[in-house]
């Protein structure tokens, strides 16, 4: 009587390996003991608060208390470092902010009108002049400013940040494996719980907004950077290779060049990310546009906070449209190499 093989264990489910005792090292998999673990101990609570008289409901603020002391030790101790971030990020958002409003409102819509004109086209350099000419109209020209400059310094913060992050991840599984689960944290949490760690270490004002802001803003960037990098053709790596390139000279002079359109594309994510933050980075102290819709929605001006809100829908479509330019034009040289 001849009976039927079971399949090897490591195509089995992770619940079934369990009971049958195959999690072993021989499973391939490295996460299998601790998750082994994991499990045995979820059960153990369960049972044990199954059979207990009452749930410790007291646990939870009881760690809320200890989080709170911790951010107060934190605060005490490093307030010099954070106080040398906040004087940085002030000082480019006030630099900036006179250098666009010194550069005057006429000179700075005929600079992206021809922007517009040169990348895209013609129509779009026509919707630049015409939206940012209507935000100066609605006497919204200086919160406009205010919002550019808020945005340049978190995008920039951003792409110095999540670009080199990305690459290093493209370059290592294991950190790859550890970003991961983060970047899925980052990008599914509320954005209002950004607000709580800005606020904590830097009170109230644009500090905590540019920083809430990069928080939200960092993913995209970190993932498309990662992923450009990872999905070059095998062929085009192979021909490198056999010049005899090194891998930094590799990563340098090959992957980086032609993974630039994907890497372009998630600065582009990451950049309508941050006007996305713009009104509720407001709620913390950021002046600019987000603070114009707050003001009239809390006055019951509906037309008021109309006109900021289309002033940051204007805004999200020229940056998008001319971001999209440079990703296409990168593209089209990359074709013609």
């Amino acid at each position: 009587m001849s009976t039927r093989p079971h399949p090897p264990a490591a195509s089995r489910p992770f619940l079934t390996q369990l009971l049958r005792g195959d999690l072993s090292a021989g499973t391939g998999a490295w996460w299998s003991a601790p998750l082994a673990i994991l499990f045995v101990g979820v059960l153990f609570v369960v049972a044990y608060f199954a059979v207990a008289d009452e749930f410790p409901f007291d646990v939870g603020r009881d760690i809320g208390h200890r989080i709170d002391v911790w951010l107060d030790w934190l605060k005490d101790n490093l307030s010099p470092v954070f106080q040398a971030i906040k004087n940085v990020i002030v000082w480019f958002l006030i630099a900036l902010e006179d250098m666009m409003l010194w550069f005057t409102w006429p000179a700075l819509i005929a600079a992206v009108a021809l922007s517009s004109w040169l990348l895209v086209s013609f129509r779009m350099a026509l919707f630049a002049a015409v939206s940012l000419l209507l935000l100066a109209t609605f006497g919204l020209w200086e919160s406009t400013v205010e919002t550019m400059a808020l945005i340049i310094v978190t995008v920039t913060l951003s792409i110095l940040i999540a670009v080199p992050m990305g690459i290093w991840a493209s370059q290592s599984e294991r950190l790859d494996a550890v970003l991961r689960p983060i970047l899925d944290a980052m990008q599914t949490m509320p954005s209002f719980v950004y607000l709580v760690p800005a606020i904590a270490f830097f009170s109230l004002g644009d500090t905590p907004a540019v920083l809430a802001t990069l928080i939200y803003a960092v993913p995209p960037a970190v993932r498309l950077t990662n992923l450009g990098i990872r999905q070059l053709p095998e062929e085009t790596l192979e021909a490198a290779d056999s010049f005899g390139m090194t891998r930094s000279q590799m990563l340098v002079k090959v992957k980086i060049p032609l993974a630039i359109p994907t890497i372009m594309a998630g600065i582009n994510q990451t950049t309508l990310m941050a006007l996305a933050m713009v009104v509720i980075a407001s709620l913390v102290g950021a002046g600019g546009l987000g603070e114009d819709v707050n003001r009239g929605l809390g006055r019951i001006e509906p037309g008021n906070a109309f006109l900021a809100g289309l002033g940051i829908v204007f805004l999200a479509i020229i940056i998008d449209r001319l971001t999209q330019a440079l990703t296409s034009r990168r593209q089209t040289a990359l074709g013609d190499e």
